[in-house]
């Protein structure tokens, strides 16, 4: 006996969207237009959309060793080179007390006020100076210096920050991507980007950059040189024509080999004759 129409319902092929009656208590069937067969669940329950996938932030960094840019998620603490499988470090650091240690790491470097790192060869990303440093720094993005850092060693930096209300002294030119002062700076700058002096900032040296941004309120004493440096010309060499130690048209003699000396024929050396004296006689 057919079933009832109050006993049936109407479902939807998920596949084609043909309408079909089926029993109520039907678990699946077969669409009659296509013949796809599926679940009455399914045509009542159509699934959702699965949700998005986590998007994890990536940043850039370069190998240390080999110099290949790779990515890498923020949240890693290292990782490897794919090119030459060199360790990467991707840690920060932070230095309250005395370390000797090097550090080469994409992360920032901290070194507080009563942090002392000592014999170090240091290169980060980022690094903040507050305390005493002695070695070499390179920092490769941003370096951050205070009033109360002592640095002896080397400087290298992809940009210089000096922060409002803080101020540095450096004897030896600076070798810098680029500067932002804020504070004061008494120091020779040589840049190949843009050096900025924000407004109530000092700058005491000369400057050679690429380009030079000062605002209103700065103030700067000292030689800027703005632009590009010329590349220094080739020295020609200069034709001098040999000009003979004893006089024109005399020819030196030439020194002669051992072998040549043995060969010459030796000078005879006459032997003094002895005169017989009369008592002699």
């Amino acid at each position: 006996m057919p079933p009832s129409k109050k006993d049936t319902v109407s479902v939807a092929c998920p596949r084609c969207g043909y309408t079909q009656p089926e029993p109520r208590g039907a678990y699946s069937t077969v669409c009659k237009n296509c013949q796809q067969h599926f679940r009455l669940q399914e045509a009542h329950h159509p699934p959702g959309k699965a949700p998005p996938k986590a998007v994890i932030e990536q940043r850039h960094i370069r190998c240390f060793q080999c110099g290949t840019e790779l990515e890498a998620p923020k949240a890693a603490a290292s990782t490897m080179c794919k090119r030459c499988s060199a360790y990467i470090d991707l840690s920060d650091y932070r230095i309250t007390q005395t370390l000797s240690k090097n550090f080469c790491t994409h992360g920032w470097v901290v070194v507080e006020e009563k942090g002392y790192l000592l014999n170090t060869d240091m290169v980060a990303a980022d690094a903040v100076i507050k305390g005493r440093v002695i070695g070499k720094l390179d920092a490769k993005q941003t370096l951050e210096i205070h009033s109360s850092a002592n640095i002896k060693g080397s400087i290298t930096a992809g940009c210089l920050v000096i922060p409002e209300g803080h101020h540095f002294r450096w004897p030896e030119p600076l070798q810098l991507g680029g500067a932002e002062i804020a504070g004061e700076l008494a120091a020779d700058i040589i840049s190949s980007g843009t050096v900025t002096l924000k407004a109530n900032s000092r700058l005491f040296g000369n400057i050679e950059t690429l380009n030079l941004v000062v605002e209103s309120g700065a103030v700067f004493v000292g030689d800027a040189k703005i632009g590009k440096a010329p590349e220094p010309a080739p020295k020609k060499a200069r034709a001098t024509a040999a000009v003979p130690a004893r006089g024109v048209g005399r020819e030196e003699p030439t020194a002669k080999t051992p072998l040549q000396l043995l060969e010459e024929p030796r000078p005879r050396v006459r032997k003094p004759v002895q005169r017989r004296t009369r008592e002699a006689r």
